[in-house]
């Protein structure tokens, strides 16, 4: 068994005011991290070759999904489908986001051999 505490992976999840990602569990089909990202910042990430959820743990913002827009605060669910473009945008609240990718992230890339930017 593998068991975490949130609370610890928060405090492991990299300085604040920055954008990190810690993945923390993989397991070939589901990999999970924390990532962060700081009010006014940037998102630099990709499409994945992966499905993948987000729970909001803290911070508010929006998501956009495809050509979708979505405002998420603490508690907020969102999936995206593989190879859809998205990111976070208009971040107010400092984010704190649990990542979930199924298969484990960048599995699927590995295979088609491309290279998807591992920032959830």
């Amino acid at each position: 068994m593998q068991a975490f505490e949130l609370s610890q992976l928060l405090s492991e999840a990299g300085p604040a005011g920055e954008v990190h990602y810690n993945e923390f569990l993989r397991q070939p089909s589901l990999s999970m991290g924390i990532y962060t990202l700081a009010a006014g910042a940037l998102d630099p990430q990709q499409p994945h070759t992966e499905d993948e959820v987000y729970y909001i743990v803290s911070g508010q913002g929006s998501i956009r999904v495809g050509d979708e827009n979505q405002l998420v605060q603490a508690g907020s669910v969102v999936f995206v489908a593989a190879n859809v473009p998205h990111r976070f945008f208009n971040i107010t609240e400092d984010l704190t986001i649990l990542v979930f990718f199924a298969p484990a992230e960048n599995t699927l890339a590995a295979k088609t051999g491309e290279n998807s930017t591992s920032a959830s």
